[in-house]
């Protein structure tokens, strides 16, 4: 069994505490490792490594920093492999998944580091004569990471990116669930020979190493990817600091299918939502409102093609299409979900019961239809394979019952009407809407909520600037002789 270290100041090193956090396998229930528990004089140490190292950090010209991250960039592709199979075995997900979440992290690094030459301020006209007004964009300074397990490498990627290529340093806790590739992350960043204090590791559990360095005066920017009720947790946590906070929360994406819509290409987009990393997705679309008058239509051939997922460990099974889910506790939950929409009238259209494999938290891929909006299965994130319908009539219902969340990360549409698919685009309320095609953000684009669902966003310029304060200068100089 393994036993992993933190990563602080450049150096692997244990925790002060001898309190461990024991990770799985989901696909087996199996122990596979334990890291720290780390205590707040882990945290403390991290974040002086951090703040210590930052000034000498955002000194180094941009294009300098973004070289070190091509080099990080090209040691995640050498180790892939090793890394997706780690991933796999603590999150479940398949290992052709977990390759392309590695893959795509590679060059999300790749893309990031481009924007060194590409960060800019602004010039802006003063009132006043001889004066010159500038806006620069400065680092925040130290950033605290916190990431989730669903992709748990990419995300600790998505956040210790832009904040290294716009000069602030980063202490990255990754989910206690899913440890073990943040650490295989450290070792490619000191082989890759970043700075010591530049990018940080430590684990373990959010009450206390998370609420240790949610509350570091120290921290500038709290970067996190999880539930609302976590991040409700680290806005309070951060508020006496006046710390900035970037959230990425839930999600309860609405898919609308309308009456022309192209079918078989709906039921893949939706399919795949619902099966990719076993609906562990808050992107992806958790609720489905389908026209009356094709309904039945719809309904049979998302059956017919949910009907032949596959499902098992990834590690044993190269073919599967779906995993296990992350824990017992999301097992349970997903189950009693579905076991409650069905005593409230939903009917079982497909699965709607858990895995038959002795070992491991598995849950049939699942079509519930009969579902009503005020339904707990239709209002709340199921983060499983399962599939709830709803019938509409027309588009202003489908808008209005899209709309009626207290989510708004993302949404879709499937139609052939242009003007359809432009009054979704200004009538729903959602961070990302996708017309006539799968739930997958670009990483140029700006992934970001509405109302619960976050603060701030992630991916291209935009997100690259969360990452940023902004310096306003007033020069006042003198004029031309008279």
């Amino acid at each position: 069994m393994k036993t992993y270290q933190n990563y602080i100041g450049g150096r692997f090193t244990d925790a002060s505490t001898r309190n461990v956090v024991d990770v799985f396998n989901p696909a087996s229930e199996e122990q596979i490792s334990t890291v720290a528990d780390s205590s707040v004089e882990d945290v403390r140490e991290a974040v002086e490594a951090a703040a210590s190292a930052q000034l000498k950090w955002e000194r180094l010209p941009a294009i300098q920093r973004a070289g070190h991250m091509r080099r990080i960039a090209s040691g995640v592709r050498e180790k892939a492999e090793h890394i997706a199979r780690v991933i796999s075995e603590e999150q479940g997900k398949p290992l052709g998944l977990a390759r392309v979440e590695v893959g795509f992290a590679a060059e999300y690094i790749d893309y990031m580091a481009e924007w060194a030459r590409r960060i800019e301020g602004e010039i802006v006209t003063s009132d006043r004569p001889n004066e010159n007004i500038f806006v620069f964009r400065k680092p925040i300074g130290v950033v605290a990471g916190i990431s989730a397990w669903n992709f748990p490498f990419f995300l600790a990627v998505r956040k210790m990116a832009p904040a290294l290529v716009t000069g602030n340093t980063i202490i990255v806790k990754p989910s206690d669930q899913t440890p073990n590739n943040t650490v295989e992350l450290a070792k490619v960043v000191a082989e890759a020979g970043l700075p010591a204090g530049v990018f940080n590791v430590v684990t373990g559990s959010g009450s206390s190493c998370g609420k240790a360095l949610t509350t570091h005066p120290k921290v500038g920017l709290i970067t996190f990817t999880g539930s609302v009720a976590t991040g409700a947790r680290i806005m309070a946590a951060a508020a006496n600091n006046v710390t900035k906070v970037n959230l990425e929360l839930g999600g309860k994406a609405p898919a609308i299918v309308l009456e022309d819509a192209d079918l078989d290409l709906a039921v893949q987009a939706i399919k795949a939502s619902r099966v990719t990393n076993t609906g562990q997705i808050c992107n992806c679309a958790e609720r489905v409102y389908v026209d009356r008058k094709i309904v039945d239509a719809f309904t049979a051939k998302l059956c017919a093609t949910m009907k032949t997922t596959t499902y098992g460990d990834p590690l044993e099974d190269s073919s599967i299409d779906m995993g296990p889910l992350m824990n017992r506790h999301e097992l349970e939950r997903v189950a009693g979900m579905v076991d409650r929409a069905v005593s409230d009238g939903a009917k079982v259209l497909l699965g709607g019961k858990r895995g038959n494999r002795t070992k491991g938290f598995y849950y049939e891929a699942t079509v519930l239809g009969n579902c009503r909006q005020e339904m707990d299965i239709v209002r709340t994130e199921i983060f499983g394979p399962v599939v709830p319908i709803v019938v509409v009539d027309g588009l202003d219902q489908a808008i209005e019952y899209a709309n009626d969340s207290e989510l708004g990360l993302t949404s879709s549409i499937y139609t052939g009407n242009l003007n359809a698919a432009m009054r979704a685009c200004n009538e729903l309320r959602f961070g990302e809407t996708y017309v006539n095609r799968e739930n997958f953000e670009a990483l140029q684009g700006f992934h970001a909520g509405w109302r619960k669902s976050g603060i701030g966003g992630a991916d291209g310029r935009h997100g690259l600037y969360e990452f940023m304060n902004t310096h306003v200068v007033y020069m006042q100089h003198k004029g031309a002789a008279a």
